[in-house]
C-alpha cells in the first residue's frame, strides 16, 4: 500500500516537472550545448563545419575589436550600475513617504518607461536629442556652448546611451527598493526616534543595513543586464562613431548574421557568458560579505 502511494506521488511529481524539463531542454540546454560545440568549429551560422579546437578562442586573443568591445562593455557598467542603483534608492526613499493614490500615481510614472519596448525608447530619445530639432539640444547648448550630435560624437555616445538606459530600466529597481523598505518594521524607526536619532542616523543605522540585501540584488541584476548591452547601441549608434560604442553582443551579431561566422560568434558568446557568470557571482559574494560586516 505504501509503495503504491509512493509510486502515485512520483508519477504526479513527474507529470508536474515534465513540462518544465521539456522547455528547459529544448530552449536552453540543447541550444547551450550547440553553441559550445559550434565554438570549436569553423561552421557558418547555418550548417556544419570542421572541428578546429581552440582556434576561435586563440583568434579572440589577437582580435583588437574584441578588446575594444570588452572595454566598452565595462565602461558602460561603470556608467550605469552604481548610478542607477543610487538614483533608484533615492526615488524609493522619496516615494515611500507618499501615501495613497499619490504614491500609486508617482510609482506608475516612474515604472511606465520600463514597460516600453526598446524601439520606442530609442525613438523617443533620438527625437529629443536630434541635432537640429531635439528639445534637449537647447539645454546641451546652454552648458556646452554649442549643440552636439550626441550619438555621433565619440565622447558623448556612451554616456548618453547610459542616460537612456537608466531612464528606461530604473522603474524596476525602484519597485525592488520599495518592497525592501516596506519589509522594515516601523517599530524600529519609532525606537530610533525615541533614542533621539536624526533622519540620517535612522537611515544609516536602520534603513541601510536592512536594505542591503535588496541593494546587493539590484547591483547584481544591473551588472548582468548591462553586460548584455545590445539593443540600445544597435538602434542609437550601431557601434559608432569609430567603434566607441561597439560592444560584445554587437560584435557577435556582426560575426554571426553579417559575416556568417557561426563558430567564431559562438566563441564570443561563450566568453561573454563566462564573463557574466564570473563577474556576477564574485560581485554578489563580495556584496554579501560586505553586508555581514
Amino acid at each position: 500500500m505504501q509503495n503504491q502511494r509512493r509510486r502515485r506521488e512520483l508519477r504526479s511529481a513527474a507529470m508536474l516537472v515534465a513540462p518544465f524539463l521539456f522547455v528547459f531542454t529544448v530552449f536552453f540546454f540543447y541550444p547551450t550545448l550547440k553553441v559550445i560545440t559550434l565554438s570549436f568549429t569553423n561552421a557558418p551560422l547555418i550548417g556544419e563545419g570542421e572541428w578546429i579546437g581552440f582556434d576561435n578562442y586563440v583568434k579572440l586573443l589577437s582580435d583588437r575589436l574584441f578588446y575594444t568591445s570588452i572595454w566598452n562593455n565595462f565602461y558602460f557598467v561603470l556608467l550605469t550600475v552604481i548610478p542607477t542603483t543610487v538614483i533608484a534608492l533615492l526615488i524609493a526613499l522619496a516615494v515611500d513617504h507618499l501615501k495613497g493614490r499619490v504614491q500609486a500615481l508617482v510609482l506608475t510614472l516612474f515604472f511606465l518607461p520600463y514597460v516600453l519596448p526598446v524601439s520606442v525608447v530609442t525613438l523617443i530619445w533620438s527625437w529629443m536629442l536630434d541635432f537640429q530639432f531635439g528639445i534637449l539640444q537647447p539645454m546641451i547648448e546652454f552648458f556646452i556652448g554649442r549643440p552636439v550630435a550626441v550619438f555621433k560624437d565619440p565622447h558623448w555616445v556612451m554616456p548618453m546611451i547610459a542616460v537612456v538606459t537608466i531612464w528606461w530600466t530604473n522603474g524596476f529597481n525602484v519597485l525592488l527598493f520599495i518592497a525592501g523598505l516596506r519589509n522594515i518594521s516601523p517599530d524600529l524607526y519609532e525606537a530610533a526616534a525615541l533614542d533621539g536619532a536624526t533622519n540620517w542616523q535612522r537611515f544609516r543605522r536602520v534603513t541601510w543595513p536592512l536594505l542591503w540585501p535588496v541593494t546587493a540584488l539590484v547591483l547584481t541584476l544591473q551588472m548582468i543586464l548591462q553586460l548584455k548591452l545590445f539593443d540600445q547601441v544597435y538602434l542609437l549608434s550601431n557601434g559608432g562613431p569609430f567603434n566607441q560604442s561597439y560592444v560584445v553582443l554587437l560584435q557577435m551579431y556582426r560575426e554571426a548574421f553579417q559575416l556568417n561566422h557561426g563558430g567564431y560568434a559562438s566563441a564570443i558568446a561563450m566568453v561573454l557568458f563566462l564573463t557574466i557568470v564570473i563577474v556576477s557571482v564574485l560581485q554578489f559574494q563580495l556584496l554579501r560579505m560586505g553586508g555581514r560586516k
